[in-house]
């Protein structure tokens, strides 16, 4: 008689973000991180890039019926832990997303928690977004959220604050509790200002929460936002509360981006890899 595993199901949690073919960001970032924080990945493919450690050059986004029905096929059998979303391409398929989530309990007064990573700007700070689709991060995503985890360059396009101090972080962050989400993480990676290391800021609305780190001498933190997105929701299908959960994503990018490796003539990715154990290196019985 053959022998047959049998496991208990670990949470689960679905990205809702765009492919990225060289491996660093978007959705393989998530779900790297996803089997890292032990969870299981789930996708829902927003768009299509054409992209590689230089930059994008195409994005192919997917319909938005198409992107709701990946919501609620997985959410309806599968079911869902925690949701994050990515980058999410244009205000059709935010407004679809946002109606897939209302329909299976995802963000608002549902039951699963929704991390917002509300990607709107290039490594180097352009915009990505058209003005509409930010319109419909602010009304329709916004108010959904758990947690949203805007960086720098994200807070000025999404509400003109242009960060260059700690006192402009604490200011941003109350600006974008202001538009609805429960918690805001203010990331601080971007503020080079700040020599002390990199210090991201947690608001609920009445209180703050520094989360300090070190600041690495490193190009290589593509797919930084999305990994760390990605662990703090893992966390919350763990069932942490939000503040436990961020420490968990703060934890697990500080190591990423301290282990992460060049690839290609660009920007290498952060590394998931330090927190999976070398198995392959042991003898086998």
């Amino acid at each position: 008689m053959s022998e047959r595993a049998v496991g208990v199901s670990p949470p689960r949690v679905m990205t809702i973000a765009g492919t990225d073919s060289g491996g660093g960001a978007g959705i393989p970032a998530d779900l790297r991180a996803f089997a890292a924080c032990g969870v299981h990945g789930c996708v829902a493919v927003t768009a299509v890039t054409v992209q590689n450690s230089v930059g994008v050059t195409g994005v192919h986004p997917i319909p938005p019926e198409t992107v709701a029905a990946q919501i609620e096929a997985v959410a309806t059998d599968i079911g869902l832990d925690a949701a994050k979303t990515g980058m999410l391409a244009s205000r059709p398929i935010i407004e679809a997303i946002a109606g897939a989530c209302d329909r299976v309990g995802i963000g608002g007064t549902g039951s699963t928690p929704l991390v917002v990573d509300p990607v709107a700007a290039s490594m180097h700070g352009d915009q990505l977004l058209a003005d509409d689709a930010l319109d419909a991060f602010r009304a329709l995503l916004f108010p959904r959220a758990t947690v949203i985890t805007p960086n720098l360059d994200e807070v000025r396009l999404l509400v003109g604050i242009d960060v260059h101090d700690r006192s402009a972080q604490y200011e941003a962050a109350k600006v974008l509790h202001g538009l609805g989400p429960q918690y805001v993480l203010v990331k601080g990676g971007h503020l080079h200002e700040d020599t002390d290391g990199c210090v991201d800021l947690l608001y609920d609305g009445h209180t703050f929460t520094e989360l300090p780190g070190p600041r690495f001498d490193t190009g290589n933190t593509h797919g930084g936002g999305d990994s760390m997105a990605s662990a703090i929701a893992s966390g919350l299908a763990r069932g942490m509360a939000v503040p436990d959960a961020v420490a968990l994503g703060k934890r697990y990018i500080v190591e990423a981006v301290r282990h992460s490796y060049p690839l290609g003539a660009g920007h290498g990715p952060v590394s998931p890899l330090w927190a999976v154990r070398p198995w392959w290196e042991e003898p086998t019985p």
